[in-house]
């Protein structure tokens, strides 16, 4: 009888580990958001950059990054929302990262820089905060052909996406997983 109590509590455990899991998720699935977070306004990010439209172009590929994830109604606006993101693109950098021969640049890297909170309107709390989020990316450049940061994203707009777009999924990640 002893035996076969035992091998009940362990079948019992056994079944109670599994349906328990172990609390991962995979990244960029997960939400540590409150419940009652159901819409959230995204108005647009201050630019404090010379780059032209770098704000629009940010605040687009953000809320279209928190759409594609399917939970929420997202919002230009900052009233009447459960959860509010704003944000400041305080600068953009373009320095020299590798040289040829003659020490004349050859890659560059591109580094964008904001302040980004994400506010529960309800409790008038702040849930996520960086006052220094940064993307940053290489790019190779002829070194014939030395740019300012305003002239690089002028001339290079698949650069300028590809910018957006990975600052707005590392950031849309940030805020619902928490980090």
């Amino acid at each position: 009888m002893k035996m076969r109590t035992r091998l009940s509590a362990l079948a019992l455990a056994a079944a109670v580990l599994l349906q328990t899991g172990c609390g991962y998720s995979l990244a960029g699935r997960g939400s540590f958001l409150p419940e009652y977070i159901k819409r959230i306004g995204v108005p647009q990010f201050v630019n404090n950059t010379p780059v032209f439209e770098l704000d629009r172009q940010i605040t687009d590929k953000v809320r279209s990054e928190f759409i594609g994830r399917g939970k929420w109604s997202i919002t230009t606006d900052a009233t009447g929302v459960d959860g509010l993101v704003t944000g400041v693109i305080t600068s953009v950098t373009l320095s020299p990262v590798a040289f040829n021969t003659a020490q004349q640049a050859t890659r560059y890297a591109l580094t964008l820089s904001a302040q980004v909170d994400f506010k529960d309107m309800r409790t008038n709390k702040i849930l996520w905060s960086n006052p220094s989020m940064q993307y940053r990316e290489e790019f190779p450049l002829d070194p014939s052909n030395a740019l300012d940061t305003t002239t690089f994203l002028r001339q290079d707009v698949n650069a300028r996406d590809r910018m957006a777009n990975e600052f707005a999924r590392a950031l849309v990640s940030a805020i619902l997983e928490a980090f």
